[in-house]
């Protein structure tokens, strides 16, 4: 899809906040005049139609995952202070959509900076770290431990994390029949898997389960499960088969962030690669204020 044509079908009209001028601290090696652009007039602040879900969420979502597991990441490894300052730049910066996962350990960081934001704007996405063999039961134990964590009565994106290998549904029907009355519950709204690896993916495509993918693309076929045109291909599959498209490993987690591959891989991501809105793990205010120029001017 060209550029228009992914403005005219894939983003919806919402409710616009600039920045937090006092919030935002700049490194010197970034363009001083980013740290004053905002969203107001332009669309980082409006919601994607995320495929059948009846979800309509930022265009860019916080990641907190990078190198992330063993209940911990790059960015709650920061500490609390300086974790909180980050979600809060985003939301003020109108990224309003949160990524986080059981095994990166930060669901108590998101809660703490959700304290006090209205629920309603907020898009959360979480990961079950241990699907194979749980239970419906467990899974309901899980979801509910998420939810108090986070201080919240809902969630918005529950995910099975890190799928390796065709044919994952088969070991794990009771995390998914979990999910299944959870969301006939209204406790969680979406659900589906993060792929990493092609056959897992392919199988997402196909299981009228899964509402929402969440998959590794970008220019470079970094961190990826085939090359950017056969994932390409699938992933506008999996839209048209109303699934929501998450991307991921936008920069190649983290081995394509000089300028120049910073703004092929926005650019691609925005145009070309059949996603509806990406994940980015920034790990400084600087860091998320420059990729939210840099698409505030692709998209102006």
């Amino acid at each position: 899809m060209d550029r228009r044509r992914f403005i005219k079908t894939g983003i919806v009209a919402g409710t616009l906040i600039g920045a937090d001028m006092l919030n935002v601290g700049y490194a010197q090696s970034f363009d001083k005049r980013r740290e004053y652009v905002t969203v107001d007039n332009a669309y980082l602040g409006s919601r994607v139609v995320l495929g059948s879900t009846g979800l309509a969420v930022p265009l860019m979502a916080m990641g907190s995952g990078t190198s992330g597991w063993n209940n911990s990441s790059n960015q709650t490894r920061m500490g609390m202070e300086p974790f909180v300052s980050l979600a809060r730049n985003a939301y003020n910066r109108g990224m309003k959509f949160f990524e986080m996962a059981e095994s990166y350990g930060s669901h108590p960081f998101f809660g703490e900076a959700m304290k006090g934001l209205p629920r309603e704007e907020l898009t959360l996405l979480t990961k079950i770290a241990k699907t194979d063999g749980i239970s419906a039961n467990e899974t309901r134990t899980k979801i509910d431990s998420f939810r108090k964590e986070l201080g919240t009565d809902y969630i918005d994106i529950i995910l099975l994390h890190c799928m390796t290998s065709g044919g994952w549904a088969d070991s794990r029907q009771g995390v998914m029949e979990g999910l299944s009355r959870a969301k006939e519950e209204g406790i969680v709204k979406a659900v589906g898997i993060s792929a990493h690896n092609f056959e897992a993916l392919q199988d997402a495509v196909e299981s009228p389960w899964v509402d929402v993918i969440l998959a590794r693309i970008n220019p470079f076929q970094s961190h990826m499960d085939g090359t950017p045109d056969t994932i390409r291909e699938l992933l506008g599959k999996a839209r048209r088969k109303g699934k929501g498209v998450i991307g991921m490993k936008i920069f190649g987690e983290g081995s394509r962030v000089k300028d120049e591959e910073r703004e092929q891989s926005l650019r691609y991501a925005l145009a070309e690669s059949n996603i509806h809105c990406m994940t980015l793990g920034f790990q400084s205010i600087a860091e998320m204020n420059d990729a939210i120029a840099r698409v505030v001017r692709m998209l102006s």
